[in-house]
């Protein structure tokens, strides 16, 4: 090789080296918050908890896992509690409760010592009065807290995901949760162990169809023009608009929406498919106020989307 080959090829791995640092950098953008200690709550459970860094509590939301709800008490709750009886193929939706409250004690427990987060403040949804913040987090032995609760069949791998504090990419992050979860229904381990395997394909076909008739509920109901009982009704601007599908919209359509724009819209075709429009709380950059400015001009059915762009 001539000194100029050589020289042009040190050169070349110097600027390959340099974009990858480069690139590592912009995606895990992520803010740690380090020597964090857990603080009990009422609104807290496996996947969402209050923590305290020493001056301020933080309310953090796990990325890419779902632990079991811990209660049922008002529609919305039995609505997931029933969803997630469904996924694991359980019998009784009380199994998903009990199971919820293991799993919560499992996070306190895990979380005893102090740990550490990574989040990029972006906002989640939930039940409780103060805002949430998408986060993953580390126990003090090393292990990520949402991997761990799904390898012991006290979550699924299910929601909000981004690129990692290690620069894992999402999507290889979602394919090895997938995995954990296999090893962990087969091991029956957790909530898997009261999993009737038999029924898995039923009720998640009844939840499909359930989350379809819903869907077309609402979006008839949006369609159907109301009588206004005063003219200050008219000023809904969406009153009379039917919604659109988010598992079908182009990107044209999503970046008309009030409040999205083009890489908004790109984010949401990227999240498919949803199962309900509160499943928009995966995509990074949307509000809880956000989504609640959407819910009336938007809608869910579970076809399969569309290739447009």
């Amino acid at each position: 090789m001539s000194p100029s080959s050589s020289c042009l090829r040190r050169s070349l791995l110097i600027f390959v080296a340099l974009l990858t640092v480069l690139n590592a950098a912009a995606q895990t953008d992520l803010v740690k918050l380090a020597n964090l200690r857990f603080v009990a709550s009422a609104s807290g459970d496996a996947d969402s908890f209050i923590v305290n860094d020493g001056t301020k509590d933080y309310h953090l939301r796990l990325y890419l896992v779902d632990a079991p709800e811990t209660a049922a008490a008002d529609p919305t709750l039995a609505r997931r509690v029933r969803e997630q009886s469904r996924y694991f193929g359980v019998a009784d939706p009380s199994i998903v409760v009990r199971f919820g409250t293991l799993a919560a004690a499992r996070t306190r427990e895990l979380l005893t010592a102090p740990f550490t987060a990574y989040t990029a403040n972006a906002g989640a949804l939930g039940r409780s009065a103060d805002q949430r913040i998408y986060a993953y987090v580390v126990t003090s032995e090393g292990n990520d807290l949402g991997e761990q609760l799904v390898r012991e069949g006290l979550a699924r791998a299910f929601g909000q995901g981004r690129v990692n504090y290690a620069g894992i990419p999402q999507g290889e992050q979602r394919a090895k949760l997938a995995d954990v979860e296999l090893s962990a229904a087969l091991a029956r381990k957790g909530i898997w162990a009261e999993s009737q395997p038999e029924r898995i394909a039923a009720q998640r076909a009844a939840e499909r169809a359930d989350t379809a008739e819903l869907a077309t509920i609402s979006r008839e109901a949006a369609a159907t023009p109301a009588t206004p009982s005063n003219p200050s009704d008219n000023q809904n601007p969406a009153a009379n608009v039917a919604p659109i599908d988010l598992n079908t919209a182009t990107t044209a359509q999503l970046d008309a929406l009030p409040g999205i724009g083009t890489a908004l819209a790109k984010r949401i075709i990227a999240a498919r498919p949803f199962a309900s429009v509160d499943d928009l709380e995966r995509v990074s950059g949307l509000s809880t106020a956000a989504i609640a400015r959407l819910r009336p001009l938007v809608s869910v059915t579970l076809e399969t989307p569309s290739a447009a762009k």
